[in-house]
């Protein structure tokens, strides 16, 4: 059974945290501040309705070029701040219930996560916004997977809604030494 003292993504997934790679296992492992930089590439969706979401989550623009990722984590919770042309995209993550929990503005979402064939992958399975619980199905085209390649860590998130279609697909690699 999984204490508080351990990493917070240790926590919710369990034992098949070990069958991760050792990249996306150090970045999930360390406690307090610590930074990280690479590369990204954003495509973001261009209707009415999908603008308006990204803005309410705070969606980088789209671009391609830098990221840094200031991350601090204690035994409980962990504050992310992504970095992504010229704006910041904050969250905190926690965990409930066997979920990762993210607040990204004014949604917070409840993922499933699942290691599978070397890989983090994050399923939405509750959601919420301003405190009202939304219809888990409406977020199915919300997901991120976590990976290594070429000795990296790498991530690829995508989100998609029902009316709204695309609101941001960003992927790309972070140093984690």
């Amino acid at each position: 059974m999984a204490t508080l003292t351990e990493a917070l993504f240790l926590r919710v997934l369990g034992p098949a945290f070990d069958t991760l790679p050792g990249e996306v296992r150090r970045l999930h492992l360390a406690r307090g501040a610590r930074r990280y930089d690479g590369e990204v590439e954003v495509e973001r969706g261009s209707g009415v309705l999908a603008r308006l979401m990204a803005a309410a989550t705070r969606l980088p623009p789209a671009g391609h070029g830098a990221v840094t990722v200031e991350m601090e984590a204690d035994a409980t919770r962990e504050r992310w701040v992504r970095h992504i042309g010229g704006r910041a995209m904050p969250s905190r993550l926690w965990g409930a219930r066997g979920l990762l929990c993210e607040r990204l503005g004014l949604v917070t979402l409840g993922f499933r996560l699942e290691a599978r064939d070397g890989e983090l992958h994050w399923r939405v399975a509750r959601a919420a916004a301003l405190g009202l619980p939304l219809p888990a199905a409406w977020f199915a085209g919300v997901s991120a997977r976590e990976y290594a390649q070429g000795g990296r860590y790498h991530f690829d998130v995508r989100a998609a809604m029902p009316l709204a279609g695309l609101l941001v697909h960003y992927h790309g690699w972070l140093h984690v030494d």
